[in-house]
Parts: structure tokens; sequence; C-alpha cells
């Protein structure tokens, strides 16, 4: 009699988008390995494949549509063979499209949002007693968080160094581009022991550095069992936790930006000098249809004041060109906020209208080639600022954290305090390792450097 094991079905998870989804996506593979899945890198053997949705940007639905094409003729394919594959559609799209993903490809066995892909076990037995399709959209009453918690501490079936943790999810906000509140719902903040017990069992597994991560991640207010936590508080907490090094967050709205968070900045060792807060545009006039909340010198100040309790901090921001409405004077009072603030690195894009939002209603919308040539301006600039704040690290000691290997023998590369890929030779060191780097020059997307 055979002691042998049947082989363990195989996932593959294809993953659009934002780090959020990164997140999504291991929480997800975390949760089928221990169901007896193994991961895989290639579709072609996978027994489920899962694509994890993105509904930002431009024609999001039609990308999944045309990758959905592939998948179900791989599906048939293995079909043939006798092999039964399941695809499932997770994420943003799934959650705005619905059943309508399901009505009009019928490869599809599962379609789920964001906040359901704690319950895919459920929905995958679910699929194989009714032989149907399952869709589940709604938003649950449960904490998905808390479903995914179970008895031991997180660990992470992708070893890595550094890693994403989320800790608030959804928007109040409704900025009138964006479907993030219809996606994702309203704003929700983790309990400060849960966060705390997550990224313990991270730490213990080698990660030692955490991205918090949110929709509006500076709008945290969890309970910390007497009352709610501010994201500062929140990364004080994480500090104590012996082996975690690095601390970074992300997405942050103007609007939230508190004192107690600028002051993080200026007296936390391990919070690192980097700020990823979006302005989207210059202009009041446009800031306002945007419904964003704040003025242009707001933000100025805000960043003024965050500079003072940082000086070297690298400030990183997003931008949305060819709103409805924006004018040419809209547009230089955009490069005129660049040019003040001097971004370290930024995210560009030309408005596309997301169905749903008060902006894709609006009449005034710009034509594609000034959309184009606009975008094209903004970037140039941005790009100079790229270069100038990589060159003024040329002859500094930073320290980098070591990530993953180089292309070349004995090469290394790893992350500095702003966010910077550095690649360097070393023998001494390995993954892990917090090491500081003389850093020799630039390249167009990473610093080079040697050991002093």
């Amino acid at each position: 009699m055979s002691n042998t094991l049947p082989p363990a079905k195989k996932v593959f998870i294809k993953t659009y988008g934002c780090q959020m989804n990164v997140y999504d996506s291991e929480r997800m593979e975390e949760l089928l390995v221990g169901q007896g899945y193994a991961a895989t890198a290639h579709p072609d053997n996978a027994d489920l494949i899962i694509m994890n949705t993105c509904h930002i940007r431009e024609k999001a639905a039609e990308k999944v549509y045309s990758e959905l094409g592939r998948f179900r003729s791989l599906k048939a394919r293995r079909e043939r063979s006798g092999l039964d594959t399941r695809i499932a559609v997770a994420g943003c799209v799934a959650q705005a499209e619905g059943m309508e993903l399901a009505k009009r490809e019928k490869a599809i066995d599962l379609v789920f949002g964001p906040q359901t892909y704690h319950r895919l076990p459920q929905l995958l037995r679910q699929r194989e007693e009714t032989g149907k399709a399952v869709v589940e959209t709604e938003f649950p009453a449960e904490d998905k968080f808390e479903g995914l918690a179970g008895d031991q501490p997180r660990k992470p079936v992708n070893k890595t160094v550094a890693a994403f943790l989320t800790v608030q999810e959804g928007c109040d906000k409704f900025c009138s581009f964006c479907v993030v509140p219809y996606t994702r719902g309203a704003e929700f903040s983790r309990p400060v022991r849960q966060i705390i017990d997550e990224a313990e069992g991270m730490v213990r597994n080698g990660v030692r550095e955490i991205t918090l991560l949110g929709q509006n991640v500076n709008a945290y207010h969890g309970d910390d069992g007497t009352g709610a936590s501010s994201l500062a508080l929140l990364i004080d907490r994480l500090s104590d936790i012996t082996g975690l090094e690095r601390i970074r967050y992300m997405t942050s709205h103007p609007r939230n930006m508190s004192d107690d968070l600028i002051e993080a900045h200026g007296s936390n060792d391990k919070l690192m000098p980097y700020l990823h807060l979006p302005v989207q545009a210059g202009s009041n006039r446009v800031l306002k249809a945007m419904n964003r909340g704040h003025t242009a010198k707001d933000y100025v100040q805000l960043i003024e004041r965050v500079r003072a309790a940082r000086p070297d901090i690298a400030i990183s921001g997003d931008f949305i060109v060819g709103f409805p409405g924006e004018t040419d004077q809209d547009f230089e009072d955009t490069l005129h906020i660049v040019r003040e603030v001097r971004y370290a690195s930024a995210f560009s894009f030309k408005y596309s209208p997301r169905a749903g939002t008060p902006a894709a209603e609006l009449g005034t919308q710009v034509p594609d080639d000034v959309k184009a040539d606009r975008l094209l301006r903004l970037q140039a600039l941005l790009l100079s600022q790229l270069a100038a704040f990589n060159q003024a690290c040329i002859g500094r000691s930073l320290p980098v954290l070591i990530e993953k290997p180089g292309r070349r023998a004995g090469q290394v590369i790893g992350r500095s305090p702003y966010l910077q890929s550095v690649h360097f030779v070393t023998d001494q060191h390995r993954i892990g390792d917090i090491v500081k780097v003389n850093v020799e020059g630039t390249e167009p997307n990473s610093l080079s450097g040697a050991l002093p």
C-alpha cells in the first residue's frame, strides 16, 4: 500500500495595480497554501488561476476581458487533457463589474471583491457543490482581517526582507475622479493589536522593513484597547518590535497629515525619511472640482512643516493632467507647485473617466492630444527633479537594506532610506543586512555605490 500523497493543487495569481493588491495577493496565496495548494509562476500548470484586478487605470475592465480570453483558451486546452482549471477574478474590477463579468465570460468560476477574499476556500467549495459560477461582491459584516488571522501569527509564503502590511482600507473622501470609495468601501482601520501580531510574525520570518498600506493610511484610527490610535502612535508601537528596523507608509491624504505624524518624521529613527503625499494638481480651481478638500497653499505649507521636522525627507507625489475643464493656466499652476515642492519621485497620469464617478459626467473633457502634451511636459520636469535628488546623494554614505542578488557576481541590490534602488558589490554581507554604502554614481532608476 503506497503512502504517496496526491500532488498539491497549484495556484497562479496575477496581480494588477497598487501595493494593496500585492498585499491582498500574498494573503490569498497564504490562505490557499494552508488549504493544500502550491504556488506556481506559470498559469499553464495551474489548477486555479486568480486575476487580482485594479480599476484605477483606464480601460481596466477591457484589459481583464482580454486576459480572460487567453486563460479561457488555456482552460479548454487543459480540459482536453482531463485537467480541471478554475478561473477567478478578484479585486476592484470584480467589485465594480460583479455579475456582468460572469455573464460576459462563461469560463469564469469565481468573482469576488477585495473585502471577501478571506472567504476564498468557502467560495471554491460552493463552486464545486453547485457547478455554477459564484459571484460574491457584497461588503461583508465580518472583519476580513479577523477571518484571516487564525490561531497563528502570519508567516508569509514569499521570503522577503521588505514587505507590505495593510492597516487601513477604504475611503470617505470621494474625490470626483476616483472609484475607490465604491470598490473598497468606507474607511476602516484594523485594531492595533492585530497589526502588531501580524508584524511580529513577519519579523520572525525575516522581514526587516514594513510599509504600512492604506487608501488613506494617515487617516488610520484603529482601536488600541483604550480608544482610537493615530498612525503616529501605531508607528511608535511598531518601533518597539525587535528586529523591525524600518517603517514606511503610503498612500497619504493631505487632509489627514496630523501634527503628531509630522513630528514622528523628526523623532522616530525607524520611520524612513520618505513621504508619498499626492497633490494631484496645482490649480485651486481644479482641486475644488476634484473635491480634494485642500488648496495648493495648504499643501505647500504641509510640505514646509514636514521638511522643518525632517530636512532631508524625500517627497513623492501623484499628478493628474487634463482633468475636465483644466485650462492652460491650470496646468501652469501644476508646474509651478512641482517647482516649488521639488519632488524626489512622482507618479503622473492623463485623466481618464471612470464610470459612476462625478468627473466622468462633466462635459468639459480635455482633448487627448492636449493631455498627452501636458503629461510629457510634466514628466520632463519631474524626471529632472528625480535626477537632481539622486545626484545630490553622490558622495554621501547611506544605509542600504540588502534585498536581493544583483545581475553580476557578488553584486547585491537594496534600498536607501529614500526608497532608491542601490547596487554595490560585497562578499561580506547577506540579504537582510543594513550596510553603509558610499554612493558613487547615478543611473536612470538607481544609484551605484561601494563599501567604505
